[in-house]
């Protein structure tokens, strides 16, 4: 529900009045401008995921400079990781009352900032706040509304728009992590962390595509959406949220209609008042505005807070809350191979063959083609994207296990390609999240699951190299972090509305096409 009054119009009222009239669908829905919001989206994931992917880079560079522990030195790359995640709920806020768009350039701009200001570092500490806290503020501000809007825009194909978005971050693990090298290399870091800067400048223009759809045309959006099985198949978890959120809708009309009285007088005022002096006319028009900016700031901050602590609260749906606790335990297991298989490979003496193709190249690579397959197979209309969700929960959390028994090249080479494939899960993220909320509340339900996410990202790594310390082998690391993960999957299971889960149907637009 990150939205403000220029982004969301969505309304959880009776879906029938809305598609009981002839409507003419929106050309950019599944179409047109949507395709230009993937393509921002997939810039995004690029610049952020990507660059953040490509952080051992400079890690190496911060160990020789500072000379501090490893374990210090770490925290610099998990602060900005798990800062761009938690922040999630938090930029709800912003998005409430500022917009997908407007956020996203305001933290293109702090990202850029928190990369300008490390490139001046004096000590691990100073890039705890420049580039962990800073530079991740920034990244998390502009990377949700990049997921959001692309669920605004899709009806249909929403996982196979996710999916091809969400491939930027295997492309920029592999464009950064080369630039970097090269960077570092010609320029030394800190002017390499300088012309990074610049570069995440370009986070300002894939906001600014982000153009707003109209209320009218959401609303089109949801009627077109009611006719699909899908979302029935969870209504007994939507309905506690839409039920609640149509109950606050007089109390919002009300001040709306109080607000528009003191602007027309204001307005009235002005056209009437024409003999008065140009300082009492620019008063009057700051009156405007600031009556205006009033308004938006507090139905914003008032749309941000029911969503977590109101009435129509997310934490009422039991489902979701299942899928947070099934998101605290899962991103750690995909994190924490990239951080410490280089170091199991240069204990089974496989360096020689990781060199020539890194382990951790074989999951980015795989990892792009299983965002876009199981988006595509997800939008079928006979399958399930849960079912798909699922199964690709399974297959991962397997492999993660079984990571541990493999000792030769091979071997890991082939977990590492189920676990790059079977992780193209997350493009199905926004998809179940907006499944199980609804489009109004899907940014704040999906702020709150990357908010876990990061948690598990922030915690995942440093907690499986203390494993490491006391047992010497990471085999414990990834035996404990797949069984937490498989706790997370059981206990979304149990929950009934996920048994009932039926694959969707073609909706009634479809079937005539």
């Amino acid at each position: 529900m990150y939205a403000s009054r220029e982004d969301i119009g969505y309304d959880f009222g009776d879906d029938s009045k809305v598609g009981s009239k002839p409507v003419k669908p929106n050309p950019n829905i599944d179409g047109g401008w949507a395709w230009m919001i993937v393509f921002s989206s997939f810039l995004v994931h690029i610049l952020i995921m990507g660059s953040q992917m490509a952080l051992g880079v400079l890690n190496m560079e911060w160990l020789e400079e500072f000379n501090q522990s490893r374990g210090l030195t770490a925290w610099v790359s998990s602060l900005s990781m798990g800062i761009t995640l938690i922040v999630g709920p938090f930029i709800g806020l912003f998005i409430s009352m500022c917009g997908c768009r407007l956020t996203a350039i305001i933290g293109g701009l702090l990202n850029a900032l928190g990369w300008i200001l490390s490139a001046y570092a004096s000590s691990v500490h100073y890039l705890f706040l420049t580039f962990g806290v800073t530079a991740g503020i920034g990244s998390g501000m502009v990377y949700l509304p990049a997921v959001v809007m692309v669920g605004q825009y899709f009806q249909k194909r929403r996982a196979l728009a996710q999916g091809l978005s969400t491939t930027g971050t295997g492309f920029g693990a592999f464009l950064m992590t080369a630039l970097l090298k090269y960077l570092c290399t010609e320029f030394g870091w800190r002017n390499a962390m300088f012309i990074q800067g610049a570069i995440s400048l370009n986070l300002c223009v894939c906001g600014a595509l982000m153009r707003p759809l109209s209320p009218k045309d959401l609303s089109e959006k949801s009627a077109g959406r009611s006719e699909d099985n899908q979302a029935k198949a969870l209504s007994h978890s939507a309905e506690t949220i839409k039920s609640n959120g149509v109950l606050g809708d007089e109390p919002e009309k009300k001040e709306e209609a109080t607000a528009e009285e003191v602007l027309e007088s204001v307005q009235h005022t002005e056209t009437g008042g024409g003999s008065g002096s140009g300082r009492n006319m620019y008063g009057l028009r700051m009156l405007k505005t600031l009556s205006q900016l009033t308004l938006t700031v507090r139905k914003g901050f008032a749309l941000w807070y029911s969503s977590y602590f109101g009435a129509a609260s997310l934490f009422t749906n039991r489902v979701f809350v299942a899928f947070i606790i099934w998101a605290l335990f899962a991103y750690s297991s995909f994190v924490i191979p990239f951080i410490h298989l280089p170091e199991i490979v240069k204990q089974y003496n496989l360096s020689r063959q990781d060199n020539v193709f890194p382990l951790t190249s074989i999951i980015a690579i795989v990892h792009i083609f299983g965002k876009v397959i199981l988006g595509i197979i997800s939008d079928l209309p006979c399958i399930s994207t849960w079912n798909v969700f699922l199964m690709a929960n399974f297959t991962l959390v397997t492999c993660i296990l079984t990571l541990p028994l493999m000792q030769t090249y091979v071997g890991l080479a082939v977990v590492c390609a189920l676990i790059g494939f079977s992780s193209g899960y997350f493009s199905l993220m926004p998809v179940v999240t907006e499944d199980l909320v609804g489009t109004k509340h899907l940014a704040n339900a999906y702020g709150i699951i990357i908010c876990a996410n990061g948690i598990s990202a922030l915690f995942g790594p440093p907690f499986a190299g203390w494993i490491y310390d006391i047992t010497q082998k990471y085999d414990f690391s990834f035996y404990i972090a797949g069984l937490l993960y498989m706790v997370g999957i059981i206990f979304l299971l149990t929950q009934p509305c996920i048994q009932k889960k039926q694959p969707r149907q073609k909706s009634t637009e479809e079937a005539q096409v």
